[in-house]
C-alpha cells in the first residue's frame, strides 16, 4: 500500500512529482490561474485538468481538481480519489495533495479518498503501470495530533478495504475455501497482532456442528467448504455495558450455480460471490486495529458452488445448524443456505445485533442498480443505525422492506420447514432476506444485499476502480465505532 503522510508546506513549495490541486473558487488566483484557463478549467462539478507546472512550482505536473465551496467528506473523499487516480495515470512516483482541509475529519476524508483511489490489482501483472509510492497531505494542520490521528485511521480503514478488494479480484482458482479461510487467518494475525482470535472450522468439524447448509453448497466441489470465525475482544470486553456486533458473510469462491447452472456470460465474474465475507473479514480487522471498544465476531461462510455427481440438487432436502429443514429449488440460490448455519451460529452468541452482508440477489441490482446495496432488517433502530453509518462512510445504502407476505412464502414448502426459492420471480431480495429472517428470530438484525457495487464491471470512478470495491468494508467499521460509542 501506498505510504501517505502530512506536511505544512504550501502548493508551490513541496517537491513532488504530481500536484493535486484543489481549486474551491475558480475565479481566486492561486498562482496557477492563467494554466489553468488556458487548459479550460472553468471550476464546474467535479472537473479535472491536467497540465505542467512549469516554473509556477516545484513539480512535474498539476492535476487541478473542482472541489464544492463547503464540500462534504464524501465529496472531499471522491475527488481526492479522482485526483490520485488522474495522477497515477500520469505515471506519478509522488504525489502531494492540497485541497485546504479546515479540520481533521477532512484531513481524513481527503486521507481515505487518496489511498483508496491509489489502489490497483497488480497480482497478475508481468508489467505493472502503477509506480506511486508516496503521498503527501498539505495542511496547515499537519503538526495537529488530530490530524495525525486522522490519518493514521484512514490508513487503517483503507487497507482494510484494498484488502478486501484484492480477496475479491484474486483468480477463483487460488482462492478456493480453504486458500481464502488460511488468507484470511494469516492476514488477521498479521495486521493486528494477536488482538482477533481466529477459528477454522473443516469439513469434518462442520458436519459434527450440523451445518447442513454449507455442506450442502460445498458439495459439488472436490474442494471442501470451510467457516472462519474471528473474534475480536478489547481489554475491558468484560464489561457488560459492552456491545457485542455478530457480522455474517457469505464466501461462495466461485459460483456456477451449481446443477442450476449459469450462462457462460453470467459466471464471468462469479469469482465476487465471496465480498460478503471478505468485507466482514477485513472490517472486524480495521475494528481491531482501531482499537474500538466494542466487542466483535465475523464469520465468514465459505463454499465453491460447483456442478457434479455429488452436487446438491433441486428437490433435496436440508437440515440446518437451528435444525430447520430446508427445500432446495434452486442451486443457484446457494448464498442464503450458507448464511442460515452462519445467521444461526450468530444467534448463539447471544450478541446484542446482528449484520450479515452478502451478494445474494440479481433482483436487488435490478432494484437499486449496480452502486446502491439494499439493506432489509427485523428491527428499525438497527436498520437506521446501518443507514446512518453508510452515510458517515459513503457508502449507498437504501432500505427495502420484508412484507409479511413474504413469510408465508418462504414457509410454503409441502416437504420441509422452509423453501430456499421463491415460487415467482418478483421481489427476489425479499424473499431472500425473509428467508435469512427465519435463521435469526427476534435478534435485532440487519441484511445487506450488496449484489451491484461489490464489483464494478466497468470503469473506475471516484475512488472506486474496477474490479472489487471492498463495498460494506467501511460501513460495518463505522457502525462498529457507532456503536462503541
Amino acid at each position: 500500500m501506498v505510504s501517505i503522510s502530512l506536511s505544512r508546506l504550501g502548493a508551490t513549495a513541496a517537491r513532488t512529482d504530481v500536484l493535486v490541486l484543489g481549486i474551491r473558487d475558480p475565479k481566486s488566483d492561486t498562482g496557477f490561474a492563467a494554466a489553468r484557463q488556458a487548459m479550460g478549467f472553468t471550476g464546474e462539478a467535479d472537473q479535472i485538468v491536467t497540465f505542467p507546472a512549469g516554473d509556477l512550482a516545484r513539480a512535474r505536473l498539476v492535476v487541478a481538481v473542482a472541489l464544492p465551496e463547503e464540500p462534504t467528506a464524501e465529496q472531499l473523499r471522491r475527488l481526492a480519489g479522482a485526483g490520485v487516480r488522474a495522477a497515477v495515470g500520469a505515471k506519478a512516483t509522488s504525489i502531494a495533495i492540497a485541497f485546504e482541509p479546515v479540520d481533521a475529519d477532512e484531513v481524513q476524508a481527503i486521507a481515505e479518498g487518496a489511498i483508496l483511489g491509489a489502489y490497483s490489482f497488480t497480482t497478475y501483472k508481468t508489467k505493472p503501470k502503477n509506480a506511486l509510492r508516496s503521498v503527501t497531505l498539505l495542511t496547515s494542520l499537519a503538526r495537529q495530533a488530530a490530524a495525525v490521528n486522522a490519518v493514521k485511521a484512514a490508513t487503517i480503514v483503507a487497507d482494510a478495504v484494498g484488502q478486501a478488494r484484492d480477496w475479491v479480484n484474486t483468480a477463483p482458482a487460488d482462492i478456493r475455501p480453504p486458500d481464502f479461510a488460511q488468507s484470511i487467518k494469516e492476514w488477521a494475525g498479521r495486521v493486528t497482532g494477536g488482538a482477533t482470535r481466529v477459528t477454522i472450522w473443516d469439513e469434518r468439524k462442520l458436519e459434527r456442528e450440523r451445518c447442513g447448509g454449507i455442506l450442502a453448497v460445498g458439495a459439488g466441489s472436490e474442494v471442501p467448504p470451510r467457516l472462519v470465525q474471528l473474534a475480536y475482544r478489547p481489554e475491558k470486553a468484560s464489561s457488560k455495558s459492552m456491545p457485542h456486533l455478530v457480522l455474517v458473510g457469505k464466501g461462495i469462491t466461485f459460483d456456477s450455480g451449481g446443477l442450476s447452472i449459469k450462462t457462460g456470460a453470467g459466471m464471468q465474474t462469479m469469482k465476487m460471490d465471496m465480498a460478503g465475507a471478505a468485507a466482514v473479514a477485513a472490517a472486524i480487522g480495521a475494528i481491531a486495529r482501531l482499537g474500538l471498544p466494542i466487542r466483535v465476531t465475523a464469520i465468514a461462510c465459505i463454499a465453491e458452488n460447483m456442478p457434479s455427481g455429488s452436487a446438491v440438487r433441486p428437490g433435496d432436502v436440508l437440515t440446518m445448524r437451528n435444525g430447520a429443514t430446508v427445500e432446495v429449488l434452486n442451486t443457484d440460490a446457494e448464498g442464503r443456505l450458507v448464511l442460515g448455519d452462519g445467521l444461526a451460529l450468530a444467534v448463539e452468541a447471544k450478541p446484542d445485533a446482528i449484520v450479515d452482508v452478502a451478494t445474494l440477489t440479481g433482483a436487488c441490482i435490478v432494484a437499486l442498480g449496480d452502486r446502491t446495496a439494499g439493506v432489509m432488517s427485523n428491527n428499525e433502530p438497527l436498520q437506521g443505525q446501518v443507514l446512518d453509518a453508510a452515510k458517515s462512510a459513503g457508502e449507498l445504502l437504501w432500505p427495502l422492506p420484508i412484507p409479511e407476505e413474504m413469510t408465508e412464502k418462504v414457509k410454503s414448502s409441502k416437504v420441509a420447514d422452509l423453501r430456499q426459492h421463491n415460487p415467482k420471480s418478483a421481489g427476489g431480495a425479499l424473499f431472500a432476506a425473509e428467508f435469512l429472517h427465519a435463521f435469526v428470530g427476534d435478534v435485532p438484525w440487519a441484511h445487506l444485499d450488496i449484489a451491484g457495487p461489490a464489483h464494478n464491471d466497468e470503469g473506475p470512478y471516484g475512488y472506486v476502480p474496477s474490479g472489487g470495491t471492498g463495498f460494506a468494508v467501511r460501513t460495518l467499521v463505522q457502525l462498529a465505532r457507532d456503536l462503541a460509542g
